[in-house]
């Protein structure tokens, strides 16, 4: 098939692509309206190592994933419960939260996931505060040059995490172009057996047309 061709099949078939796109974009913008929004909060905790020499902050990096480990448990989570008088399971709480590590900036991420963004906040502090004070209590066990410390970087804040409506209404958009454009294929699959002019005939068979048969005087009557 020519560009002219392809252009001809947009000019008479477009506004099916429109149509359908327009319709699954709307779909799926509707969709996203209907869904419970989850808020996601993050929180930074610091973890500081009293002196900077190469052993206490290579042990450090080690440690940032036992630290991990030891946040990340139903034990933690029943912790952060009874301090804040939640209606919850442990299992339930620990399933909505996400611990990680970054061993190059000596920092530990955790995210908590809710439907009430401010709970989310909430919870996401108390449970870094329950690192903090766990650590300060091992500190003390410590000798000063060997501590190691964990600061609370900065307030949590909350996100929308889902739905993305944005990206589910463009995904949709997307989504409906390509069954427009099968919808198009198919029909016009359908009518390329179907000659209705001598430019029919040339385009299917590429041979040029020498002549036609004038439509008899009854049928143009009929017209």
């Amino acid at each position: 098939m020519t560009i002219n061709e392809y252009v001809r099949i947009i000019w008479r078939r477009g506004w099916i692509l429109a149509l359908v796109a327009a319709l699954t974009a709307a779909s799926a913008f509707v969709f996203s309206k209907l869904q419970t929004p989850i808020y996601k909060s993050t929180i930074y905790l610091l973890v500081q190592p009293a002196r900077t020499d190469f052993g206490l902050t290579q042990s450090a990096k080690i440690l940032l994933r036992s630290y991990v480990a030891w946040m990340d448990t139903d034990n933690r989570a029943k912790d952060v419960i009874e301090a804040m008088q939640l209606d919850t399971e442990p299992q339930t709480l620990r399933g909505n939260i996400t611990i990680a590590s970054d061993d190059s900036r000596f920092v530990i991420q955790i995210d908590a996931k809710n439907e009430n963004g401010d709970l989310a906040n909430d919870v996401a502090k108390k449970w870094a505060e329950l690192f903090i004070q766990w650590r300060n209590e091992e500190n003390q066990k410590q000798r000063k040059e060997d501590r190691v410390d964990a600061i609370l970087l900065d307030e949590p804040r909350f996100v929308t995490d889902r739905p993305k409506t944005s990206i589910n209404t463009i995904a949709g958009g997307v989504l409906g172009l390509l069954i427009g454009g099968v919808i198009v294929f198919i029909l016009e699959y359908l009518e390329s057996a179907v000659i209705r002019s001598a430019a029919d005939i040339e385009r299917q068979f590429n041979l040029p047309v020498l002549g036609a048969i004038p439509a008899a005087e009854g049928a143009r009557r009929k017209r």
